[in-house]
């Protein structure tokens, strides 16, 4: 139970990282992991997405403290514990983010982290299928496609976009993120293509790669070095030793709370749970942020959508074309058409995302409405608010408190007012016309901003992209967790490379970002010389200062 590089989690990062680190065949790996294994139809065939997130078998479970600006809801904040981790249960939405989200990070203290830092790492990871050429990688182990667009109504929300006068885009992963356009997903040859498909397996092939099921509990800290990490496993504790570094790339959620089990973290906090500090970190589980999303829902008037499919018959028929053809409605996770849009004059890249479905139903696979419908997800990309993870004890197996604060700005609140009015606009152009019925939800009898947050307050969901919670800055800054190499800040041979060390969450969903996160980290970890920067100058809108579109 040693290696050169301890890697806690298999996770999106945590798979690039081992794929990575052990490529040269130079060094040893050891990935940790908690969850059992990623085979099998409910997580393999993209159409099941909304299965295995609702499964305590491939969940952590994890749910936020009742949340105040929200009448004390409690949100769910699903994680993977499965192989692959969270990109073995989540919708499969392919988005890198804008690039000036990257170039925010560098100047807040990221230092090597803008968008021409970062680009030529995301050309690394990717195999592009119909991607923008020149901005998208063409031989990397993470495969990104489109879907068919089959359903008529795909087209539909992209036109009524350009008829309600925005943009639209063939890529929003390459130049032009703002506009209309088709959504990417990492499906691959009908499969889901998680970070276990893309990079995990091809690197346990290798001699020098093991895979170790056990619980992490803490890291083992000597003289300010971390040496292993303490896991159970079969009811045993055992250390798994680090012989160079350990890195965590245990989510949003774990990672903060390892690094506050093993002594890193807010002194008075560790103290308050008899827990000895080894460095007095501040920051550790603070900065937590995560995107919220409104499903808009609006009957179909013809009978096209996926309302006829839910049926056992119907379900019985996609599962067994998927299982021994790889063809049909199994192959997709039917998010096919997104948009990405600017909320007012003076916002000089999108803050608002949509995801599209052919189908009126909630994405834990709950309460569908009881016809043919269509819905929007939507929901604004930069809330100011910021919640944190802390410990419930510091008993590792205690799961930790969550706090996200969500809706805590009333920018928030008018932000949302927004985007479901945007909505009703865009789903009111002609190019809806054969299809509107009646709005489902919120239904049109909601008018009023008070009805409208009204309605926010008892619906408005994670769209499950929790970050920020070790956030990387400047090694001279007291709030940051990381420095820009993902060393964590005070202690020596340790470091964290996942969403947590996001300095803000990126427009999109974090899959992606997470990956490129491990495969820029590990070239930090082996100290190689880092991919040269793009030149490249993205698309913004010239009209950003006079105009949403």
């Amino acid at each position: 139970m040693e290696a050169d590089f301890v890697i806690v989690g298999s996770g999106s990062a945590g798979s690039a990282l081992a794929y990575r680190l052990s490529e040269d065949g130079k060094h040893s790996v050891i990935v940790i992991e908690f969850g059992g294994t990623d085979a099998g139809p409910l997580i393999q065939m993209p159409s099941a997405l909304s299965i295995p997130m609702n499964m305590a078998r491939y969940d952590w479970g994890f749910k936020t403290e009742p949340e105040p600006h929200l009448g004390g809801r409690v949100l769910a904040t699903p994680r993977g514990k499965v192989v692959g981790g969270s990109s073995s249960i989540n919708g499969m939405v392919y988005v890198r983010g804008h690039a000036r989200d990257f170039d925010h990070w560098a100047e807040s203290g990221a230092n090597g982290w803008a968008y021409a830092d970062v680009l030529p790492y995301f050309k690394r990871m990717e195999t592009s299928h119909g991607g923008e050429e020149g901005w998208r990688g063409t031989d990397g182990p993470m495969h990104v496609q489109r879907g068919t667009g089959a359903n008529p109504l795909y087209k539909a929300f992209i036109e009524a976009g350009r008829q309600a006068g925005f943009q639209t885009t063939q890529d929003y992963n390459g130049s032009k993120q703002e506009g209309f356009g088709p959504m990417e997903q990492t499906i691959y040859k009908g499969r889901r293509w998680s970070a276990a498909n893309a990079y995990l397996r091809p690197a346990l092939k290798r001699p020098n790669v093991r895979l170790v099921k056990g619980f992490a509990r803490r890291v083992v800290i000597e003289n300010g070095r971390a040496t292993g990490v303490e896991i159970e496993t079969r009811g045993q504790m055992q250390v798994v030793q680090a012989r160079r570094e350990v890195v965590l790339a245990a989510s949003s959620i774990n990672s903060p709370k390892l690094l506050m089990l093993s002594g890193i973290g807010p002194a008075a906090h560790l103290r308050e749970h008899g827990i000895d500090v080894v460095a007095d970190r501040p920051g550790v589980g603070q900065n937590l942020q995560d995107h919220l999303e409104l499903y808009i829902q609006q009957e179909s008037l013809k009978p096209i959508t996926l309302h006829s499919k839910l049926n056992w018959f119907s379900k019985g028929l996609i599962g067994a074309q998927w299982l021994f053809l790889r063809t049909g409605l199994g192959t997709t996770n039917h998010f096919e058409s997104a948009a990405f849009l600017r909320s007012k004059p003076g916002v000089d890249y999108p803050d608002i995302q949509y995801h599209f479905l052919p189908a009126a139903m909630r994405y834990d696979g709950k309460s569908a409405a009881k016809a043919h419908g269509f819905q929007a997800h939507v929901g604004p990309m930069r809330s100011q608010s910021r919640g944190a993870v802390t410990l419930r004890s510091g008993d590792p197996a205690d799961k930790p408190k969550i706090q996200f604060n969500y809706m805590a700005h009333d920018e928030d609140w008018a932000d949302f007012r927004h985007c479901i009015r945007l909505t009703r606009e865009i789903f009111g152009q002609d190019a809806f016309g054969d299809y509107r019925g009646r709005e489902i939800s919120p239904g049109s009898h909601v008018q009023s901003d008070e009805q409208l947050d009204a309605f926010i307050r008892e619906h408005v969901e994670s769209a499950y992209h929790p970050c920020g919670s070790c956030r990387m800055g400047r090694a001279d800054d007291p709030t940051a967790v990381v420095d820009p190499q993902t060393r964590v800040i005070g202690v020596e041979g340790l470091r964290v490379a996942d969403s947590s060390i996001f300095p803000r969450v990126t427009n999109g969903n974090l899959n992606g970002p997470s990956m490129m996160t491990g495969e820029k980290a590990a070239d930090h970890i082996l100290g190689r010389a880092l991919i040269a920067p793009s030149n490249q100058e993205p698309w913004i809108n010239p009209r950003w200062q006079v105009s949403d579109r």
